[in-house]
């Protein structure tokens, strides 16, 4: 695997979350709610349409996570623009920041009781992360 592989596996994370965080910000939106309602019930399976928005709370917090969401895809894509001056450190950073999106929603789900969302976490850590848990070649 070469570093070129590890920028475009970042640009390609950085649309990913840039995706969800359109997705949530949207849901503020109340004729724009269904697509992030029908993955938040994908997210909590059974698919049973019990998610929704109908809380001003969730709308809120829906708001506030497509922000964080876009601010991070928006590092990760930046930093893939650096990543020649410090490929390893770079590649450690994102990977880091993963890791921990991934043990605090993980954890913050099964405390909540939405276990299956812990589980679909694991999917979608893989495929953020794809080549950039091995040091890149040149």
């Amino acid at each position: 695997m070469t570093t070129q592989t590890h920028k475009n596996w970042l640009k390609f994370s950085a649309i990913a979350v840039t995706v969800y965080a359109l997705l949530f910000c949207l849901g503020s939106i109340p004729s724009l709610r269904k697509p992030v309602e029908m993955v938040l019930d994908l997210s909590e399976w059974p698919l049973d349409g019990l998610q929704n928005f109908d809380a001003p709370t969730t709308v809120f917090l829906s708001a506030i996570l497509g922000g964080v969401l876009f601010g991070w895809a928006i590092l990760i894509w930046l930093l893939a623009d650096l990543y020649d001056k410090a490929p390893e450190r770079i590649r450690k950073a994102v990977l880091a920041s993963l890791i921990a999106w991934f043990i605090v929603d993980s954890l913050g789900c099964i405390l909540s009781g939405n276990i299956s969302n812990s589980i679909s976490n694991i999917g979608l850590l893989i495929i953020l992360v794809g080549p950039l848990w091995k040091k890149a070649l040149r």
